[in-house]
């Protein structure tokens, strides 16, 4: 297995590997690696000539310092993970140095309005950051095929148009959450959460999905409004927000229409811990 912790080696390697008529698949992650992310290495060795994997933890799409220190960084276990499936998967674990050569800082980029809604209200600057570090790696790694789980589906949406408005040569692919046998969503962050914690936290996909239900018959603000009266009930968690919106635009949803497709979204604290989820409402 090839590991690469620098660009320039990176790069060189696939031009000497390739040809004009090869495909790349990448899929890039900030390691900490679970079944989520080795179904999207797996999709991309039936799918590709290549694969590329990233392990990143990238500093500019933090707004919390403190949530940053804590990300869990296990680079020794993600390459053992990955040798379960392949020992073809090129890995590209960079240093901050590697990557922003001594400026690490954001650019700024329009995404049509889709950073303003949920995770970009909360978290400032975050989209810029998440625009700069894949831009950066897409523009080393020149992938055919980049693969992004739908947990994280306001960053899909924004890769989406990022790769469209600043014309990135890079078929942008989605594919579906995979969760925990009580339907947690799997996160990297999960790495943080105690037995207990995981075991409670089942709590948030459940009412999703009484979300689900419920919105085939209430409007998005009764929906909203009795989910955040179930997680004033729970004192283990801290809702941040529920949110139903369009999934083209991610606007939040004022009126229901019929050819139109929404999603729920929904961030959580537990304890310190952020957890995100989402699911389909059509």
């Amino acid at each position: 297995m090839l590991i690469f912790t620098r660009q320039a080696d990176l790069t060189a390697h696939l031009k000497s590997a390739t040809t004009a008529k090869s495909t790349i698949g990448f899929v890039p992650t900030m390691g900490a690696l679970h079944a989520g992310h080795l179904s999207l290495i797996a999709e991309s060795l039936r799918e590709n000539d290549f694969t590329v994997m990233s392990i990143f933890v990238n500093p500019t799409q933090f707004n919390n310092p403190e949530d940053l220190k804590k990300y869990p960084r296990t680079l020794e276990a993600d390459v053992e993970k990955i040798r379960t499936l392949s020992e073809d998967v090129i890995i590209y674990a960079p240093t901050v140095e590697d990557i922003y050569e001594g400026n690490t800082v954001s650019q700024h980029f329009d995404y049509d309005g889709l950073e303003n809604q949920m995770e970009g209200k909360h978290r400032p600057g975050h989209f810029d950051g998440v625009g700069t570090i894949v831009k950066r790696l897409f523009e080393i790694v020149m992938p055919t095929n980049a693969y992004f789980g739908e947990k994280d589906f306001q960053q899909l949406q924004i890769v989406k148009k990022l790769a469209s408005k600043y014309n990135l040569p890079v078929n942008v692919i989605g594919r579906p959450i995979f969760r925990e046998a009580n339907g947690l969503a799997m996160s990297s962050r999960n790495e943080r959460l105690s037995a207990s914690e995981k075991e409670k936290s089942a709590f948030i996909y459940k009412t999703l999905n009484a979300a689900k239900a419920l919105f085939e018959n209430k409007s998005a603000e009764e929906v909203k409004q009795w989910v955040e009266n179930e997680f004033l009930s729970q004192p283990d968690f801290k809702l941040e927000y529920f949110e139903i919106a369009e999934e083209s635009t991610l606007l939040p949803v004022i009126q229901q229409e019929k050819d139109k497709k929404y999603r729920a979204f929904i961030a959580v604290f537990v304890n310190e811990i952020r957890l995100i989820d989402t699911i389909s409402l059509n």
